[in-house]
């Protein structure tokens, strides 16, 4: 009886799961049908324009500085978080400073975002200006840097992790031939835990497409195609949260829209993440 009452309830879990799924699903499609028929999907993804004025509503602006600024942002957190995880679950491993270090990361990795926004807003934008980088103040490169330090402690904890779980005797097999520690690294710790260590970087490179709060303080929530890192602009997570509470009609399924877009991309990119993983595995 304990075994069917246990097995009951991993099958209604299983099947939660697909419904809160199936139903978010529902939700964002439904309510994004009056904007996709009146422009038309393709339009809608490649208009330019987001105007109250002349009700014309178009995501492309939004895609652009999400895509740009967790891009970027991946790009900055790779050699941080890899010399965090290698510290931590490969030179100093059971170590009090690994030890100390991993902790200091889950410390930042439970740190609101919008505490971070105020310390880029404060700290990290009067640097930029001051060297003359980002004149403007706001811009994607700020969004970027802000976003890459939010993503570093979940890229390295999860990395360092993989790291760790690779056997000592594999190691010392191949220290026994005479290998250093860098050849040790680049040819056994890295290649095992490769699969791991990219699953890292994807989890990462989601949390910085969906955040909100960090960028919206910092990003200068205007409607325009940021074409360079000085851009002000706006991402697909953020203009959701600065224009949904006024919004009405066509506007409203417009966000609806954006939102269900930032949905099949997070899904999308999950998937092809899957998908590598398995190929590296096989």
């Amino acid at each position: 009886m304990r075994d069917k009452l246990f097995n009951l309830l991993l099958l209604l879990s299983g099947v939660g799961v697909i419904l809160v799924a199936g139903g978010i699903l529902y939700a964002l499609s439904t309510e994004s049908l009056t904007a996709i028929k009146e422009y038309g999907l393709l339009q809608f993804i490649t208009s330019t324009e987001w105007s109250d004025r002349s009700q014309s509503f178009g995501a492309l602006p939004f895609i652009t500085g999400t895509l740009m600024t967790s891009l970027l942002a991946l790009l900055f957190t790779i050699p941080f978080s890899l010399s965090v995880a290698l510290f931590t679950g490969e030179y100093f491993k059971g170590r009090r400073v690994a030890t100390m270090v991993s902790s200091l990361v889950d410390l930042l990795a439970g740190i609101p975002s919008i505490v971070y926004g105020l310390w880029g807003f404060y700290t990290v934008r009067p640097i930029l200006v001051s060297l003359n980088v980002n004149a403007q103040g706001f811009g994607v490169l700020l969004a970027s840097i802000v976003l890459a330090i939010m993503i570093i402690p979940y890229a390295s904890s999860l990395s360092a992790e993989f790291i760790g779980m690779i056997p000592n005797e594999l190691k010392e097999g191949v220290y026994s031939l005479g290998a250093t520690r860098l050849e040790v690294i680049r040819h056994i710790s890295i290649p095992v835990a490769g699969s791991g260590i990219f699953a890292a970087y994807i989890l990462a490179f989601g949390r910085a497409l969906g955040e909100t709060m960090a960028v919206t303080m910092l990003m200068g929530n205007t409607n325009n195609v940021p074409l360079s890192l000085r851009d002000t602009g706006d991402t697909m997570a953020s203009v959701i949260a600065n224009q949904f509470g006024e919004a009405s009609g066509v506007k409203l399924s417009a966000l609806f829209a954006i939102g269900f877009l930032l949905f099949l991309i997070t899904a999308l990119i999950n998937l092809v993440a899957k998908g590598v993983v398995h190929r590296i595995h096989k």
